[in-house]
């Protein structure tokens, strides 16, 4: 039986952690990203969206 494909949302960076808070750059590392230009794809929860939320200004959502 197949498993029926979980939400994903896709993220990359657009803005360097350098001078940013701790806190910041540790959500970065968390979302599995620590260079401009780096994308992800990350299974769509509260947590990553809380995530995402607290760093919007250095990641985009990647439409696909």
């Amino acid at each position: 039986m197949a498993k029926k494909q979980a939400d994903t949302i896709k993220v990359r960076q657009t803005g360097s952690p350098i001078r940013r808070k701790p806190e910041q750059r540790a959500t970065l590392i968390g979302l599995g990203l620590n260079k401009i230009g780096r994308e992800r794809e990350l299974v769509n929860t509260p947590a990553v969206q809380g995530m995402i939320t607290k760093v919007s200004h250095l990641i985009e959502v990647v439409e696909e």
